[in-house]
């Protein structure tokens, strides 16, 4: 299916990203003259397409006692989570990696949620000696080390149980994360029975429960499902004498793509509400792409062109290791060009590929886009989340700068990585024994 800009850009159109004199800006900033200073390929965040989104979300929640969290592996740039950090927004991890970037941005330990499964003992005392605001632990075991490490630091770990409810969020198999088989969290049948033990645990500060369905998620009744079960599940330990002061629900919101205008928050915030807003819970959840998803272009430049079977098809220099979604998740992001399309109904119907060595490396088949040559510039939209964070040096390409907008200025957020500095990464270290191999002793 051909792709067409969803957001159809018009001139002197007020949005972060439009059309003016027929040149493609982001704010008050022509495009044309970013690429000018900064090779392709290259990612562009707009710093108020974020301040919207997290004002938006905000203006929607907080009224009903809900706190956010920024789901960092969205976009762990330190720019842009100084930039939300400093709108009130938490911080929501899945490695020390993420801490250490979050706490170098300014966020404060106490609004820094540490969730994921396979967490390690160096990870866990990291997070209890920087005083996070509480630890998602995810299986008995987990439970088990998270003790023994807070044991060892003579500390208490304040932690929650993130449940499994098996809830179909209707959204692609490989970002759905709650439903029964998942790797994520723990079946809900069997969180009361380890939620009294945790609790009895004298390391152990058990807070409450955690949950999260999945990523893209554009019906918002699978979040209504989830969250039912959830307040019936903190009534039920409630009944059996347990404290539950906290309920985590996670992110998932999905944005507009397409023709789909995205999830209405205020139906989001009014599901909150009636499922779970009478409980007496601190409530809390962990957007990532809903923050920054549509703050983001991935600008590239078109290399060559030649005939393929269905039409034309577009060689340009961003490839599956700097935008991995369209491989890795069938994800579309619409392409806008540079220089507004003239004639765009009666264009060729474009196929664009990148230059990566693998067939997965496509982008899809665009339409609308005008008359398309070698050297002609364009942005994939809506790649602000999931972009760069997921980004590699497969081929051994360069790592994709960043940029972030602001008004009427730019600066880099990110340099561009050089194939030099990934070598000077490879040099020879020494050769070391191993331990020589125990001898059979004499019979």
């Amino acid at each position: 299916m051909a792709i067409t800009n969803p957001r159809k850009l018009k001139s002197n159109q007020q949005e972060w990203f439009h059309y003016r004199t027929g040149e493609l800006h982001v704010e008050n900033l022509c495009l044309n003259d970013i690429a000018r200073e900064v090779p392709t390929p290259f990612y562009c965040y707009s710093a108020e397409a974020m301040r919207w989104a997290y004002s938006i979300l905000s203006d929607a929640l907080s009224p009903i006692g809900v706190s956010i969290c920024f789901a960092v592996k969205a976009n762990s740039n330190i720019a842009v989570l100084r930039l939300l950090s400093e709108c009130g927004c938490g911080m929501d991890i899945v490695s020390a990696g993420e801490l250490e970037r979050a706490l170098t941005a300014g966020a404060p330990a106490s609004q820094i949620i540490f969730s994921g499964v396979g967490k390690t003992r160096a990870e866990i005392a990291r997070a209890l000696e920087a005083g996070i605001h509480q630890i998602n632990v995810e299986s008995a075991a987990e439970i088990e080390v998270v003790a023994e490490v807070a044991r060892s630091l003579g500390l208490r770990a304040t932690i929650a149980l993130r449940v499994n409810p098996d809830v179909d969020a209707k959204t692609h198999a490989k970002i759905t994360t709650a439903t029964r088989g998942s790797k994520f969290g723990i079946a809900i049948d069997d969180i009361p029975e380890l939620y009294a033990r945790a609790a009895a645990r004298p390391e152990l500060n058990v807070q409450g429960l955690a949950v999260h369905i999945g990523s893209q998620v554009q019906d918002l009744s699978p979040f209504r499902r989830a969250f039912a079960a959830m307040a019936a599940l903190v009534t039920a330990l409630r009944e059996k004498g347990l404290e539950v002061p906290r309920l985590d629900l996670g992110g998932g919101i999905g944005i507009a793509v397409g023709d789909n205008p995205g999830p209405d928050i205020a139906e989001y915030a009014a599901i909150i509400a009636e499922t779970v807003g009478n409980l007496g819970c601190h409530l809390t959840v962990e957007p990532g792409r809903w923050l920054v998803g549509r703050a983001g272009l991935l600008v590239t430049e078109l290399l060559y062109l030649k005939d393929g079977q269905d039409g034309p098809i577009a060689i340009v220099d961003a490839g599956m290791n700097d935008l991995v979604r369209p491989a890795l998740y069938d994800a579309k992001h619409p392409a806008l060009p540079f220089h507004q399309a003239k004639g765009a109904a009666a264009s060729p119907r474009y196929r664009i590929v990148g230059p990566i060595c693998e067939s997965s490396d496509d982008f899809g088949a665009y339409e609308g886009l005008g008359e398309l040559k070698a050297g002609t510039l364009l942005a994939f939209d809506c790649a602000g989340a999931y972009g760069a964070s997921m980004a590699s040096t497969y081929n051994s390409r360069d790592l994709v700068a960043e940029i972030l907008v602001d008004g009427d200025h730019f600066r880099t957020i990110r340099r561009r990585q050089s194939i030099r500095e990934m070598l000077e990464l490879e040099d020879a270290g020494d050769w070391q024994s191993g331990s020589a191999p125990a001898r059979k002793a004499a019979g």
